[in-house]
């Protein structure tokens, strides 16, 4: 029995249905389904009340791009440039059992959601999903890695499933784009306010000594530069300015391979 229909089995679901159904009348937010431990289906809801995902010049963060990474003995690859790519195959998708857990890049997971998860696509990723077997489509945030099963494609919310047409079935075969070059190249332009924290110490010297080997590794400026917190002295290493959110990333790459803090990105 499908997770949907047992729900519609228990005694108060016409009364759960009747409240969604009003809430999305007066104009209220998608409702919060309640917590689970099973992978199953939330409360139903009206394909509508689906928006599509805001396109967003977000660069591509580090959190969720690893590369390679490897899930049950499999390595995967990131992409490092999405542009142009799209792609059929099949779709599932993810229910309660996710609901409220961090996604890949750290955003909190939503059944509700117009996001999904792919298995190389760079995080994030706005992709138009087509539904092949009915034409339906929607604009989707990738920000999740998956799906991990043999022979699919990727794996979309719950709430998207709905959108789509195929949260009753399960699984349909569709086809994901890439927004145009025009969002990659957005993504991909420059950042020069973007620089990489390696570390921050209350030693000067150790600082230094960390500067002088990122200094090896990175093309970038690395300087250490010094702060006061709570009334405390703190020497902080900086490098960059970077010129791309994909090249922060890879310095990050450089200096997890040498085995030295990776840093995180700061205004």
């Amino acid at each position: 029995m499908r997770p949907l229909q047992r729900f519609l089995r228990v005694p108060n679901a016409a009364l759960v249905i009747a409240t969604l159904a009003l809430s999305m009348l007066l104009g209220c937010s998608v409702p919060s389904p309640p917590a689970s431990s099973a992978d199953t289906a939330p409360p139903p809801i009206d394909p509508a009340a689906i928006p599509d995902a805001e396109i967003r010049n977000d660069p591509i963060t580090p959190a969720g791009n690893t590369s390679p990474y490897t899930v049950n003995g499999q390595q995967y690859r990131v992409m490092a440039n999405a542009a142009g790519y799209a792609e059929e195959g099949l779709a599932s998708w993810y229910g309660l059992k996710f609901h409220g857990r961090p996604t890949a890049n750290g955003e909190r997971f939503s059944v509700y959601g117009p996001t999904g998860a792919h298995r190389s696509l760079p995080i994030p990723t706005i992709v138009r999903v087509t539904n092949l077997e009915n034409q339906r489509s929607m604009v989707v945030r990738i920000n999740d890695r998956g799906p991990f099963h043999s022979g699919r494609l990727v794996d979309l919310s719950y709430g998207a499933a709905v959108r789509l047409g195929f949260a009753e079935q399960g699984t349909a075969r569709v086809r994901i784009e890439v927004l145009g070059d025009e969002v990659d190249d957005r993504r991909q332009t420059a950042v020069p306010h973007r620089l990489l924290q390696v570390g921050a110490f209350a030693s000067e010297s150790a600082a230094q000594a960390l500067a002088i080997r990122c200094r090896e590794l990175l093309a970038e400026e690395v300087v250490v530069l010094p702060a006061e917190v709570n009334q405390q002295p703190i020497f902080r290493v900086r490098a960059g300015p970077f010129a791309t959110a994909e090249a922060l990333l890879a310095a990050q790459r450089r200096l997890q391979a040498a085995r030295l803090p990776q840093g995180k990105a700061v205004p």
